[in-house]
């Protein structure tokens, strides 16, 4: 199927809801992890890192939920008027995107492990530690999660910027109506 320039196939309704939720949740962490690091040890700063780590493991489950979708629903192509390079970038966009939504949470609950603070979901539901406290380790992991959330971040503004660039374009701005609406 080919979608010409004045027709543009839209997303499932649940895929642009995971799209949207998730999208809220990754500005939040990222917002909350950067203004939470330079904080002085407090009970606001480990409520902080608490909040932060309960976003993070509803973004790895919400990301493998989208991950089942996306595997089962196929997204609507890309117009044919596209150009190539355009194409392949946004692809690649994306699934570096679905990589960093999988790799930033896990690498911050392996610091969060490695540091010998337990992760308990919403105060409730205690996660297991998957690695051993290790001072060392939990401080190589600390910049690992930062490195992954700033390429995360990165990878957001690059699509953000490409949205924003073909929702300004009259020839191309119908393509935002693909993700804008839970209509089908």
């Amino acid at each position: 199927m080919s979608l010409s320039a004045t027709t543009a196939a839209r997303y499932t309704p649940t895929a642009v809801v995971l799209h949207w939720v998730m999208a809220l949740l990754i500005l939040g962490a990222l917002a909350v992890g950067w203004y939470m690091t330079d904080l002085p040890l407090s009970p606001s700063r480990v409520r902080l890192f608490n909040y932060h780590k309960w976003v993070g493991i509803t973004i790895l489950s919400l990301a493998a939920v989208r991950l089942l979708w996306r595997l089962f629903h196929e997204p609507p192509p890309l117009p044919v008027d596209l150009p190539r390079w355009q194409q392949r970038l946004a692809h690649a966009v994306h699934w570096l995107m679905y990589g960093l939504f999988f790799a930033v949470p896990l690498a911050g609950w392996a610091f969060t492990s490695a540091a010998g603070f337990p992760a308990v979901y919403l105060g409730l539901i205690p996660l297991p530690d998957w690695v051993p406290v290790d001072k060392a380790l939990a401080d190589r992991l600390a910049i690992v999660h930062a490195v992954l959330a700033y390429s995360l971040a990165a990878a957001v503004v690059l699509h953000v910027a490409a949205a924003l660039r073909h929702a300004l374009d009259t020839h191309t701005g119908h393509y935002m109506r693909r993700m804008l609406s839970i209509r089908t």
